[in-house]
């Protein structure tokens, strides 16, 4: 769906909700939900699919007869692809994934080879006129990144993916971009470490010049093709999480230049006080299929936690002032029971995106439909996405 503002925005969901792991089952998802999602909040205007396709899905609409089939389906239903979710490669639904979601990572060659895959696909699906994102894990896991040498790694090859949406660019006449998406735990997991990683690891002189090379473009044009086909993905819940302030956040990341190329419109699940009560009421989030990554806010700061059953384990933490968990809870369900969520957060990004048009793109992201606690899911997630996506809608009201 196009938003009003500034400048015009396409909002849709991300199809990561739906379990679904192969083409066949990306086509289901489409046939089912995302056509029942249009019907009630876009039945006669285009709507677009934030696609999240894994490296399966990715293999299998390698074949052309797999592509058509998409993109007729595509045409004869109005809906239009204008970003894809390249973040989770295996599967997400039904399975532990915990940790595992970020691998392979940009350590590894697979995680190149998959997303340069997604990027000639989304060449080929985008509308005439439009820009493309693919949204990616932000770097590695952080653990995996502490050894010398693993920036590097990271670094090498996202400029070398880089290199090949400048070769797309130039073959198909399609601009797609990627946008890393910080998040707890990763090799960069806010947005001060985001700047400082692109700052340091990618536009500094000696990876410049690189990219350049391998571009054979000057270096004014090579940093120009840089930062516009590298960028972030902005996920509201991630950033609310860390206890970010939206207005900065979004300030510091213009001020260096970084692109936002997408905005997961996402909140997390907000505690306080962190009382006896609270933490065994909590118990019903600590399931076991996702990582529930927690922050604390302490009389010392903040403290960290891998996850939500570690965090209730410390007796330490009992009496925090409060916390903040990585749990992608209904946009507009502000209060969850004894909880609330990172609306404030929320409210405060959209707001600005209607004044400022920070980002193209914007995509609504509550994958945990079927891990929340059975009170807080509607009638079904298709009902619920939509009403998702009405609330974003008017949130995003100039």
């Amino acid at each position: 769906m196009i938003i009003g503002g500034a400048r015009p925005a396409h909002l849709g969901y991300c199809t990561n909700i739906h379990p679904g792991e192969t083409w066949p089952e990306v086509r289901l998802n489409l046939e089912s939900s995302v056509l029942r999602v249009k019907a009630l909040v876009s039945p006669k205007a285009p709507f677009g699919v934030g696609l999240r396709l894994s490296g399966a899905a990715a293999r299998d609409l390698a074949d052309e007869r797999n592509l058509d089939e998409l993109r007729g389906f595509l045409s004869d239903h109005g809906l239009y692809v204008f970003t894809i979710n390249g973040f989770p490669y295996g599967p997400f639904h039904g399975t532990p994934v915990k940790e595992q979601v970020y691998r392979p990572d940009w350590l590894e060659d697979e995680r190149l080879r998959y997303s340069d895959a997604l990027a000639l696909l989304l060449a080929k699906l985008l509308p005439p006129g439009l820009t493309g994102s693919v949204s990616t894990v932000p770097g590695c896991f952080r653990p995996r990144g502490a050894p010398s040498g693993a920036r590097e790694g990271v670094a090498r090859r996202l400029l070398s993916h880089a290199a090949h949406l400048v070769r797309l660019e130039r073959e198909t006449g399609r601009t797609i971009t990627l946008a890393l998406e910080p998040e707890p735990h990763c090799l960069f997991e806010t947005t001060p470490e985001a700047v400082a990683f692109f700052e340091e690891s990618l536009f500094a002189r000696e990876p410049l010049a690189a990219f350049a090379h391998e571009c054979a473009l000057g270096t004014a044009a090579a940093e120009e093709a840089l930062r516009r086909h590298l960028g972030l993905c902005f996920d509201a819940c991630h950033a609310a999480v860390e206890f970010e302030d939206p207005d900065d956040a979004t300030a510091r990341l213009a001020s260096a230049g970084i692109a936002i190329h997408k905005i997961q419109v996402s909140a997390g699940l907000r505690v306080s006080p962190v009382s006896r009560e609270n933490r065994e009421a909590l118990r019903a989030f600590a399931e076991d299929v996702y990582l529930h990554q927690v922050v604390a806010r302490a009389e010392d700061g903040l403290r960290r936690y891998l996850d939500l059953a570690p965090a209730l384990a410390d007796p330490a933490s009992e009496g925090d002032a409060e916390w903040r968990i990585h749990f992608h809870v209904p946009l507009f369900r502000e209060q969850l029971g004894r909880f609330t969520n990172t609306q404030g957060f929320l409210r405060t990004l959209l707001a600005k995106q209607a004044r400022e048009a920070l980002t193209p793109h914007l995509e609504v992201e509550t994958y945990t439909w079927h891990v929340l606690p059975a009170e807080f899911r509607g009638a079904s997630v298709e009902e619920d996405v939509a009403r998702e996506l009405r609330w974003a809608m008017a949130a995003l009201a100039p």
